[in-house]
């Protein structure tokens, strides 16, 4: 077979950076009935991240009640870009950052997006912000053909990457393209040479098809932390196990056995009737820190924070309340999309 080459480099989540992308939240219908508390949440978000390094927003529609200037005004570190969107879970429709192998340069990779496979029209603002990120920072942009969110992708720096078929290969997504076209594209467009697929389940009430960021992530090269359910009774709990045994017995790009570690999920909880998938593994690294996100429940959120500071002694481990958050389905690393440092400045 021919090896795909790639003048790209996927940086790890942990390397230096140069901001953090927000999209303000404005979409009623994201969190129906439950909107009121949102804006609130996101300032403080923004907030937590701000006091490591800059935040910038996309404002969204004129419209946005409450809006993003006069929500941010007293927060500093924060530049409001007007940008259109049709929702906040900027880490999927942002632009994927790479490196450039030649220079070093920041390039963003825009995938095709369509709404989580065509769940929720209209998307077509969203579908843009990647051209428009990039534009901003004057990068190169590389467009892909490939149905990608950014959720659905995770890496170790060191050319290797987590995903699921389930999302992927989703027929809603990418009908006709076979698993070595979507490994290829990936390699092509990330610079990696090694594809995992994490395909023992998902979480209850998870609307993405398997985002791996909610089930798996890299805390440092050859170390992974795994969603697990603290709840016996848990439907995840069999396809969760799955995900664990498949990457204990999995090596990296390198040829390295990797590390795996349990991270609990919170007992189940509905609201309106509906099961909301939180998970730990949905945090956000940022310079000098990992912001967590937490779901009101003591013993495993207390379990998860003291795991990452186990796994991440390096970083301040900062909590997010996201109970209100993850009514609209995402939590701290929806919400965010990292721009990495330029190597050759980092």
């Amino acid at each position: 077979m021919k090896k795909t080459t790639s003048p790209y480099r996927w940086p790890a989540e942990w390397e230096p950076q140069s901001a953090t992308w927000i999209a303000w939240p404005h979409n009623l219908d994201t969190w129906p009935g439950h909107f009121r508390e949102i804006p609130g949440s996101f300032v403080k978000l923004i907030s937590a991240i701000a006091a490591f390094q800059p935040v910038k927003v996309l404002a969204g529609p004129k419209d946005s009640s409450p809006s993003a200037q006069d929500m941010l005004q007293n927060v500093s570190n924060v530049t409001v870009y007007k940008c259109l969107t049709n929702d906040c879970w900027i880490r999927d429709y942002g632009p994927t950052f790479v490196h450039r192998n030649l220079d070093g340069k920041v390039v963003g990779v825009d995938w095709r997006f369509n709404a989580w496979g065509g769940k929720y029209p209209p998307y077509e603002d969203d579908a843009r912000a990647a051209e428009f990120i990039c534009r901003q920072l004057m990068s190169a942009r590389s467009q892909s053909s490939l149905y990608c969110e950014g959720g659905a992708l995770e890496t170790d720096g060191e050319a290797t990457l987590l995903s699921t078929s389930s999302c992927l290969m989703s027929r809603y997504r990418n009908p006709g393209w076979t698993r070595d076209m979507v490994e290829d594209e990936l390699k092509r467009q990330l610079g990696v040479t090694k594809v995992i697929w994490v395909d023992g389940g998902g979480l209850e009430g998870d609307d993405t098809d398997g985002h791996i960021d909610q089930l798996a992530r890299f805390v440092s090269p050859t170390v992974v932390v795994a969603a697990t359910s603290s709840d016996p009774m848990d439907p995840n709990r069999s396809g969760l196990e799955q995900n664990l045994d498949i990457l204990s017995k999995k090596t990296d790009a390198a040829g390295r056995k990797l590390t795996v570690h349990a991270l609990p999920t919170p007992a189940p909880r509905k609201v309106d009737g509906k099961r909301v998938p939180e998970s730990y593994c949905n945090f956000l690294f940022v310079n000098g820190a990992v912001l967590v996100p937490t779901f009101g429940s003591p013993h495993t959120d207390r379990a998860a924070l003291e795991i990452l500071a186990q796994l991440i002694p390096d970083r301040k481990i900062i909590p997010v309340d996201c109970r209100q958050l993850i009514i609209g389905l995402g939590a701290v690393h929806c919400a965010t999309q990292q721009e990495p440092a330029n190597r050759a400045n980092a």
